[in-house]
């Protein structure tokens, strides 16, 4: 599937050397916008994806007011690359749609991502998408059992491990990502939800305050 590529650097999604780069074209009917390149609003292309941060694809869009909330959507979704912090990036790709997306591009995107390898989950356009909704908590709970002494980290990590079949634990995986980047995920989240797992756990807000600035 033809597709091209506009890029602005430090894709988190597709860094420097990832094959994806290099099989784009020149002109395609999908675009994608990469590292914070400014994304073109164009209802001739098929599809256009914004690569996302942690805002929300409404930010790039714009979003309805009064009567017309709740009724976005074109031809432009989002999607992130699903990363743990400074780890090379997973298979998954996070695609958000808007309640009105055109199935068109929902379709195309799909079937752009699964021919290069990569397995799709669709969601809407919230905060923190699926995985760092659902991870974020539970690293701070992890930290902050540490932190009061209920198990060590090796402890919860080999249980974790042993006990649930993960392929790693929560304090290893959070600190090879990295804290200070999972205080900056979870700070944003806990602003816009206000929920109190999202809070930022003393050792990221500590790994926060040492990282150079």
């Amino acid at each position: 599937m033809s597709y091209m590529i506009v890029n602005s650097g430090g894709s988190r999604s597709f860094p420097t050397g990832d094959a994806f780069l290099e099989h784009a074209a020149a002109d395609a009917d999908i675009v994608l916008y990469l590292g914070g390149a400014k994304m073109r609003a164009d209802e001739q292309k098929t599809a256009i994806l914004v690569e996302l941060g942690g805002e929300c694809l409404g930010v790039h869009t714009g979003e309805g007011e009064g009567t017309n909330a709740g009724k976005e959507g074109s031809n432009i979704l989002g999607f992130n690359r699903y990363r743990n912090g400074h780890d090379e990036p997973s298979n998954l790709i996070e695609l958000v749609r808007q309640p009105r997306t055109h199935e068109t591009a929902l379709r195309a995107a799909k079937t752009l991502f699964t021919t290069a390898g990569l397995e799709v989950a669709v969601c809407s356009d919230q905060a923190g998408r699926i995985i760092d909704r659902l991870v974020r908590p539970k690293y701070n709970a992890a930290l902050r059992f540490l932190d009061e002494g209920l198990a060590s980290a090796k402890d919860m990590d080999l249980t974790c491990r042993m006990g649930l079949g993960y392929p790693d634990g929560p304090i290893e995986r959070v600190c090879r990502g990295g804290l200070a980047h999972h205080h900056d995920v979870t700070e944003a989240l806990f602003r816009i939800y206000g929920t109190a797992g999202y809070a930022p756990a003393r050792r990221a807000v500590v790994a926060k305050q040492r990282a150079p600035q």
